[in-house]
């Protein structure tokens, strides 16, 4: 339980570092940053697996590729969910869901799964 708090936490970092980086990306505080990183995760967990199987043929044919406009997808509509979250257009999303994959990469090498 624990590390499934940890990481909800450093992939709000994540979102963070990228509103930062990110001109199109604004957050209006704590709460909304914690709220949209859930939010983040569940549409992660459910609707992004739904949208890859269906577009499973351009992911092919772009050798993976188009897996990154489906995070940037995503990224657009939970700031479309959650107040005080907002991405201005499509490519902000984009270049913000790259740095958010970006950026929990690395703090998931430092975060161990309990077994």
């Amino acid at each position: 339980m624990n590390s499934l708090i940890l990481r909800w936490l450093l992939n709000t970092l994540a979102l963070a570092l990228a509103a930062l980086f990110i001109p199109g990306i604004k957050i209006a505080g704590i709460v909304p940053a914690l709220f949209a990183a859930l939010v983040l995760g569940i549409v992660n967990a459910v609707i992004r697996p739904i949208i890859f199987v269906l577009t499973l043929p351009i992911s092919l044919l772009t050798l993976g590729l188009f897996t990154l406009v489906i995070n940037g997808f995503m990224l657009w509509m939970v700031s479309g969910l959650v107040r005080g979250f907002e991405v201005s257009g499509f490519g902000a999303a984009f270049f913000g869901a790259l740095l958010i994959s970006l950026f929990s990469t690395l703090f998931s090498w430092f975060v161990r799964d309990e077994s």
